[in-house]
């Protein structure tokens, strides 16, 4: 098991954003966490990758209890991650943007150079490297959102929406990244509203609903939860 979220909580003042929340991930996963807007699904990935801290409850990564430890602190450990709003440094280049997160690993500039390079081969922007990061489309700054986080060398990858705003040509071309991350041995959990996204791709899927975990399991059994079908699908979908 390398992540492990227990009974954690987050509160704002008199907001409960997260409540209660508990589930695990294992090695090699790739698990969704699906929900309305504003259910708290964000606050959990602060929570996670140290950005918050946690009001109550505990979270473990590899079996170490890393609740309310700093973010770069969980970066350097493993826990990687990319944001639902895309903020690339516009003013320097795509590599520039990339060679940032291999600090996290490297102290000379010649291996972080190299290691980045490989990273924008892996997302598709190699051939893009020197252009301007705000120059890139909103799919190619997504993409780079990514890169940025895989130049971390993280174990466990948390995605954010990486698909949110593309149209479907756009979403299928990204999605063989999804898999590829899994199949290198990164564990990905993702937040996505794509449901076709989330149905295919994920081996779990955790649902909250006003900060409130009211369903897990696997995707055929999400799709036919009368909870999850009354609080976020909105009606009954079947898929094989």
């Amino acid at each position: 098991m390398i992540l492990k979220v227990n009974d954690v909580s987050k509160h704002f003042r008199g907001v409960k954003a997260v409540n209660g929340a508990s589930f695990h991930v294992e090695e090699g996963e790739i698990v969704g966490v699906i929900g309305p807007n504003g259910a708290g699904k964000t606050t959990l990935f602060n929570l996670i990758s140290g950005s918050l801290p946690v009001t109550s409850g505990t979270i473990e990564f590899n079996g170490e209890n890393i609740t309310n430890q700093k973010a770069y602190l969980l970066c350097q450990k493993g826990i990687g991650r990319t944001y639902q709003v895309v903020k690339p440094f516009g003013g320097i280049s795509v590599l520039e943007n990339v060679m940032v997160g291999a600090f996290n690993r490297h102290n000379s500039r010649e291996k972080a150079v190299e290691n980045s390079l490989k990273v924008l081969k892996r997302v598709g922007l190699y051939e893009k490297r020197n252009q301007i990061g705000n120059s890139l489309t909103l799919a190619d700054k997504k993409r780079l959102e990514v890169a940025k986080a895989l130049a971390t060398e993280p174990k466990l990858l948390l995605l954010d929406e990486v698909m949110a705003g593309l149209n479907p040509t756009e979403v299928k071309e990204i999605l063989p990244l999804i898999t590829e991350l899994r199949a290198s041995g990164i564990t990905i959990v993702i937040i996505e509203h794509l449901m076709e996204v989330v149905m295919t791709t994920c081996d779990r899927i955790v649902v909250v609903h006003h900060g409130v975990k009211i369903a897990e399991g696997t995707p055929k059994e999400i799709s036919n939860n009368p909870e999850v079908i009354k609080a976020y699908l909105g009606e009954e979908v079947s898929y094989a």
